[in-house]
């Protein structure tokens, strides 16, 4: 912890040099501590709650743009995988699925949701796959 403390306060020293190594440090720090989506993401989870899909879609997109941990990127790619597939498109469902797999290969889906009988199936057989 202390060494990432060291080298946040190196980067932050040096925000302003151009040097290559220097500009990667810095997008790496933004990137670990940026959440800006988060507020998007909980307007996108209720959103989905009210059966309001078309702007949980656009909530949960707009999240995933500006910014989410992996723990946050997994549910805002779930949620999308279960709107898909509730919506007749399975293909973008999968690959919904297969990108929350890529962020945590440990996914797995609450019993309720697991236990769907339209996302819980393709859930399954995309992890069997990964």
């Amino acid at each position: 912890m202390i060494r990432i403390l060291i080298a946040f306060a190196a980067a932050v020293t040096l925000a302003g040099c151009s040097w290559a190594p220097i500009r990667e440090l810095r997008t790496s720090f933004s990137q670990l501590f940026q959440r800006d989506g988060e507020p998007a993401l909980a307007v996108g989870i209720r959103k989905y709650d009210n059966g309001d899909y078309k702007d949980a879609t656009k909530n949960l997109q707009t999240a995933l743009e500006l910014g989410l941990s992996d723990a946050d990127r997994v549910r805002a790619h779930k949620y999308l995988a279960f709107i898909h597939c509730a919506s007749g498109r399975e293909n973008r469902c999968r690959d919904e699925f297969r990108l929350a797999l890529a962020i945590d290969p440990q996914m797995q889906l609450a019993p309720a949701e697991a236990g769907h009988p339209i996302w819980g199936p393709v859930f399954r057989s995309v992890k069997a796959g990964h």
